[in-house]
């Protein structure tokens, strides 16, 4: 099997996505008359091999016919998260190149908005609701036969952007490989990863809880595809609702983030009880640092069965299971595919010296033409690059037996008096403490030393928010780390700007602390 053509020749009555805990259900045969008819009228409309189009809707039926469209036209598909705000919708729409903005009537508000920006040349195209400016679908698609061959199909790509935690996102986007719709080799490729490397069974039910705009839950989804596997998709994540569609669908693979795991570990125990979900053979996970009590107590409910790789966007990365992890708790494992993980010094000399921490480096690929670029950045790509390896922006370690561990992103670090502190230390360090929900670790103004260290916290029980848990926390930290990288102070609010991944949005945080200011050292 290598696509959905393939797939449907030979199984058109297998369900290839089933929506919720089995309110719809849409077979490989169907997925392919819709995405080709999709297809046709893309190129009625002038899309040609090495265009884009960029897409903004839900977990619903139209996102995989779009993709699927993509995938038999040669061209670039960017999905864009319904979640940001018009201005950056727009600027996506725009960098990606897209020929089309295809847009659910559900976000008329931000994609009528966004679009208003963007180059009148760009088509404009809106399903389930109207939107100002925006041809109806449906509209488009009534002279187009439902069942017709479409020639001269090639494999397209997706063209993703960066989450944005610290700014515009970046588009990564890599070279088309101009191979035939369908060739065998993606099948091939993604068969060793998703049952060579993840250990997936042949024809698994995998549950996909998160956008599909995200990488992680587009690929492994679409990845099912290609296998002849069935998606099972959540419309939206809901904890008690995840553990039921498990029982009752029999899934045997799903893909995490580690804010879903703590929403489903805080369901009481008699409701995580109740639900059977002994079908899952492994459970993935990735996106965001995992604590380390989070972890061990998924792996103490579900058993040994949960993975987790460390990757980007970009590229990548490693992995690791259950078993290496108890070993070597709070690690992302070792490189996928048995390459070297870098560590790099502030010059680019390699750190040999487990513990030692540095900037993360992965090998690129010999080919320089098939390595990744920031489009229409030269520059971000250039900083990301050293010589023949690329960074994500890490910062991280190895220990004695080659396990990476993460320290931070280079974009978070704190100068204080001339000290680099990571973040991510003290925020795991602090994770641990019982009466912590979820935390984050800033830098904010300090008139003496530039920046001195904040802890933002949601506790466990609300009502404790206040003087003597701060102090509390703030003795905690400095029992376990150097006293320099422990917060001066603390301050407790309801939520965290988290991304679906989980990913924090620090740079809403920091704004919040230095708006008076004439900005960050």
């Amino acid at each position: 099997m290598s696509n959905v053509t393939t797939v449907a020749e030979a199984r058109p009555d297998h369900p290839a996505v089933i929506f919720g805990n089995g309110e719809t259900e849409i077979s490989y045969g169907e997925l392919e008359r819709s995405s080709r008819r999709l297809a046709h009228m893309l190129r009625s409309l002038g899309v040609a091999p090495g265009d884009g189009i960029a897409v903004m809707v839900g977990n619903e039926p139209l996102f995989f016919d779009a993709y699927w469209a993509a995938m038999r036209l040669g061209i670039y598909f960017t999905p864009v998260n319904w979640h940001l705000q018009d201005a950056e919708v727009q600027y996506i729409v725009d960098n990606c190149d897209a020929k089309v903005f295809i847009a659910s009537g559900d976000f008329a508000g931000v994609a009528g908005a966004a679009a208003k920006g963007v180059p009148e040349s760009v088509i404009r195209l809106c399903n389930g609701g109207d939107i100002p400016g925006f041809r109806r679908l449906e509209d488009a698609l009534a002279d187009v036969p439902e069942d017709t061959e479409l020639p001269d199909q090639l494999e397209g790509q997706t063209m993703l952007y960066s989450s944005g935690t610290t700014g515009f996102p970046k588009g990564v986007r890599s070279r088309l490989s101009g191979k035939p719709a369908g060739d065998p080799s993606m099948g091939i490729a993604t068969r060793m990863s998703m049952e060579g490397l993840f250990g997936m069974s042949p024809d698994a039910r995998y549950i996909c809880p998160a956008p599909l705009y995200h990488a992680a839950p587009l690929a492994f989804t679409l990845a099912q595809h290609r296998l002849g596997n069935t998606a099972i998709v959540m419309r939206a994540f809901d904890p008690e609702e995840a553990l039921r569609v498990i029982q009752d669908q029999q899934v045997t693979a799903s893909q995490w983030v580690p804010t879903h795991f703590r929403r489903m570990l805080q369901l009481p125990s008699e409701v995580r009880e109740r639900y059977d979900v002994s079908s899952l053979t492994v459970a993935i996970h990735a996106a965001a640092p995992c604590p380390i009590p989070i972890k061990r107590a998924m792996i103490d409910w579900w058993g040994p069965i949960i993975v987790e790789y460390y990757a980007g966007t970009e590229g990548g990365g490693t992995f690791i299971r259950s078993d290496e992890w108890l070993e070597h708790p709070g690690s992302v494992g070792r490189h996928w595919a048995g390459g070297t993980v870098h560590i790099l010094d502030d010059e680019g000399v390699e750190i040999l010296k487990a513990g030692t921490e540095g900037a993360i480096y992965f090998d690129a690929p010999e080919d320089a033409a098939a390595r990744f670029r920031y489009h229409k950045d030269d520059s971000k790509t250039e900083q990301t690059y050293r010589g023949s390896r690329f960074t994500l922006g890490d910062i991280g370690y190895k220990d004695a037996d080659d396990y990476l561990f993460l320290t931070d992103r280079k974009s978070n670090m704190i100068i204080s008096g001339g000290a680099n502190i990571y973040p991510q230390e003290v925020e795991n360090h602090l994770a641990s403490h019982a009466k912590v929900e979820d935390v984050a670790v800033i830098g904010v103004p300090n008139d003496d030393f530039g920046e001195e260290v904040k802890a933002v916290v949601i506790p466990r029980d609300r009502s404790e928010a206040g003087a003597a848990l701060e102090q509390e926390l703030i003795d905690y930290c400095r029992e376990g780390i150097a006293h320099f990288k422990c917060p001066r102070s603390i301050d407790f609010v309801d939520e965290l700007p988290r991304t679906e991944t989980g990913k924090l949005v620090k740079r809403r945080l920091r704004d919040q602390y230095w708006a008076d200011h004439d900005g960050r050292l």
